[in-house]
């Protein structure tokens, strides 16, 4: 079950750490419209004397709630802080969260929900622990096409393969209109006036369900709170919203969800030219009392489609889905976000989805995953056909019709499976300090890892009957290698055998070598070097 107590009122409640404590209090009096009328947050002391204010919210009828989490134990005091001072059965209420260690096995428990990591190129958990950003694309699956069971069924898949993040709008969704019946799950639509003054809180009853389940299920929730592009090319959401109704919306979203493990995507394709984007980030991150790791997904170069954006913490890169103009586009841009003056992670989060128009196959996504990687990303966000419009037979849940696969289709795409591969490998050995090195391998080969301790090669597909191996330059002489091949389709690995130093660590002049060698079969390949000894220094 999900990590989350619920207590009424002032009662004490206790709580592991970060999992989700929720206060639940009930005003006597009634407002015609409370989600607007009222604002509530609840102030929270930390036991060293530290403050923040989260956002509480309406939960329907005369309920209110706020969530907490915390990855520090001890006792936590707190206290309601509402608009309508005269109001005490919400004003001024106070209670108190104990937080006790977390006893069980979930990572997003055990170590705590995502920050940026001191070197400005990767994602860690709270306590240090590096997080390998493998994300999939739900963008529409809050919708109840994609029934409770079959939601279940997915997450599970997903986490199996090694997936560990989940990219999903709870909001307008890309390429329909807003009240569309598409928008609805099992409570009917999230908001029923266009400016967000009227919410609809069984549909977020329904969304929490959901949201829940994937960090129960220690997926990572990175939420979209809208789109820049809706149906037939008109007005973004932010546009047709509305800075203040987009605000109260985030307000909401923050109100729900931020006390849980997640990542905050302020809108899907957005850009300048579209509407107050920005503003609307700044406001996000002003309210959000945990800092949650906040981006926005970019059309083009994230440094430039939004030009004020120096509020994100990390970059996302959605090009598009044109095959190897795609994914060289999407090449570029990684390496000049790595370049930016200003640090900052950066993955791709939207290129070439699996079967998406019956295009971009399996070898499309081991080349995206492989030659990201390699160069510099922190994670990769894969998408398939079927997943991300959560389609179902007979309906594929958007218009006009990009393709007719089903989710349960997509689910099996061999893609998904052959990035997980990608992943277990890599955390093998310390990823999180891999840098590029071009200079190790042919321009036609990708290359990353650690000087000295672990090299990892790329070698894309090529034409047939090709068995050549890649050619790795560079090799230090004092090294004591292993080497193999490993198989990105199936995971298997090839032995290539133990490379003796040929030089002791005495002498000063060192002549690097070449490594080539056939691989096993003509297709695309991973070369491993992994470090096993330096030679030691002759003795005298």
């Amino acid at each position: 079950m999900p990590k989350k107590i619920r207590a009424e009122n002032n009662k004490t409640q206790q709580i592991e750490a970060n999992c989700v404590a929720e206060m639940a209090c009930i005003s006597e009096k009634t407002y015609s419209n409370p989600f607007v009328e009222v604002a509530l947050d609840a102030v929270i002391t930390a036991p060293d004397k530290t403050q923040v204010r989260a956002p509480a919210f309406w939960a329907g009828g005369n309920h209110w709630c706020f969530r907490y989490a915390s990855s520090v134990p001890g006792v936590y005091n707190w206290q309601l802080d509402c608009s309508d001072t005269a109001n005490s059965d919400i004003h001024g209420v106070t209670g108190k969260i104990e937080v006790v260690p977390y006893q069980g096995d979930n990572e997003l428990y055990t170590h705590g929900p995502l920050q940026i990591a001191e070197d400005r190129r990767h994602f860690e958990h709270i306590d240090g622990t590096p997080f390998f950003w493998l994300g999939d694309t739900w963008w529409k699956n809050l919708c109840k096409r994609l029934t409770w069971n079959d939601f279940q069924d997915l997450a599970y898949d997903r986490k199996a393969k090694g997936f560990n993040l989940i990219q999903i709008v709870c909001g307008p969704y890309p390429d329909e209109n807003m009240f569309e019946s598409r928008w609805e799950n099992e409570g009917g639509k999230p908001y029923e006036s266009k400016d967000f003054s009227i919410v609809n809180p069984t549909y977020f009853e329904y969304a929490d369900r959901r949201i829940e389940h994937l960090v129960d299920t220690g997926l990572v929730p990175a939420i979209v709170g809208g789109w820049g592009r809706p149906q037939a090319g008109g007005e973004s959401t932010i546009a047709q919203v509305g800075l203040e109704g987009y605000k109260r919306h985030w307000r909401h979203l923050i109100a729900r969800y931020g006390a849980y493990p997640v990542v905050w995507i302020v809108g899907g394709e957005a850009k300048d030219k579209q509407g107050p984007w920005s503003e609307a980030a700044n406001y996000l991150k002003s309210i959000d009392p945990y800092q949650r790791p906040l981006t926005y997904h970019a059309p083009g170069n994230p440094r430039e489609a939004i030009g004020n954006n120096a509020v994100f913490d990390f970059d996302m890169i959605a090009i598009g889905h044109d095959g190897y103009k795609t994914a060289n586009q999407t090449f570029k841009t990684v390496n000049s976000c790595l370049n930016h003056k200003s640090s900052r992670p950066v993955l791709c989060g939207e290129a070439c989805y699996e079967g998406h128009m019956q295009r971009n196959f399996q070898h499309m996504q081991r080349y995206l995953f492989w030659s990201l990687m390699l160069s510099g990303a922190a994670g990769h966000t894969y998408g398939a056909a079927g997943i991300w419009h959560a389609s179902v037979e007979g309906d594929p849940g958007i218009t006009p019709v990009y393709d007719w696969t089903t989710w349960k289709e997509g689910m099996i795409y061999p893609g998904a499976l052959q990035l997980g591969l990608g992943k277990e490998l890599l955390e093998k050995y310390p990823w999180s300090r891999f840098e590029p090195h071009p200079e190790w391998v042919e321009e036609d080969c990708f290359a990353g890892g650690i000087p000295g301790e672990v090299r990892v090669i790329y070698m894309p597909l090529r034409k047939i009957y090709d068995w050549s191996g890649p050619k790795v330059k560079n090799l230090d002489p004092h090294v004591t290698r292993h080497a193999y091949y490993f198989d990105p389709v199936t995971g298997r690995t090839f032995e290539q055998g133990k490379i003796e130093a040929a030089s002791d660590a005495t002498e000063k002049a060192t002549n690097p070598f070449v490594f080539q060698k056939d691989v096993p079969s003509p297709q695309d390949w991973v070369l491993v070097f992994e470090r096993l000894s330096q030679r030691p220094p002759l003795a005298i």
